[in-house]
């Protein structure tokens, strides 16, 4: 094989590896939950400013933690069996804090507020949320260190509700900075993507608004009783 096949092969590897990257940190950032709850609500309420923001606090966190896990230190979670119960306590409480905050705003917010209107604190939520939220945690320290190490990766095997169905249908080779920089790419595509939809909706029906908020609230409520319940049963 003569170099130059030789570096389009290489090249197009890396390519396959990072849009695999891509698509898995899709898969891992668009499925419902708490974080999109708050983004939700950011975006069809405070604009599309305010709803990338609050995708970059919990993005913020998936960086430290990969950086914690290159680091070694996020593995002291396992060997300190207290730390994960008092997570889920932190996060419960937290997360029905926050439901409050979304209650308020689904009944002051009847439309759209718009762009550098209203107080936006969804970067610190998330940010919070994600810091002390133990499936994320686990994540890390489980298909995280995964992705540093020689091996493969069933992509859709780890998403939620789909996981089983679509098992198998993309594995990749991990250990590469592409599969790395592809799966953060992905998770930035997301919190571009999703608030400006979302955004873009709340500008035509101003209805969006406060309906977006309360289902924001519901999510964060039920989330935050289900964590709390198992910090509490972990403890007993």
């Amino acid at each position: 094989m003569s170099a130059d096949s030789r570096l389009r092969t290489v090249s197009a590897s890396l390519i396959a590896t990072a849009l695999a990257g891509v698509v898995f940190g899709l898969a891992i950032a668009a499925p419902p939950g708490p974080m999109n709850a708050i983004i939700a609500e950011e975006s069809v309420i405070r604009g599309w400013l305010a709803g990338f923001w609050a995708g970059a606090g919990a993005m913020l966190a998936d960086v430290l933690f990969f950086v914690l896990v290159l680091a070694g230190v996020v593995t002291v979670i396992d060997h300190v069996p207290v730390i994960r119960p008092l997570l889920y306590l932190v996060g419960g409480v937290l997360m029905l804090y926050f439901a409050i905050g979304a209650i308020n705003d689904a009944r002051s917010a009847s439309s759209f507020i718009g762009e550098n209107n209203g107080s936006s604190k969804g970067f610190r939520k998330t940010f919070a949320l994600s810091l002390t939220n133990p499936y994320q945690i686990g994540f890390w320290l489980t298909v995280g260190v995964g992705l540093l190490e020689s091996g493969t990766l069933d992509v859709f095997a780890h998403v939620p509700t789909v996981g089983d169905s679509l098992s198998g249908t993309l594995v990749v080779e991990t250990g590469s900075p592409a599969l790395i920089a592809g799966f953060f790419g992905g998770i930035v595509v997301w919190i571009v993507a999703y608030p400006a939809a979302l955004a873009a909706a709340g500008r035509r029906v101003d209805a969006l608004a406060p309906v977006i908020a309360a289902l924001s609230a519901v999510v964060l409520a039920g989330f935050g009783a289900v964590f709390l319940g198992i910090g509490a049963l972990s403890l007993l």
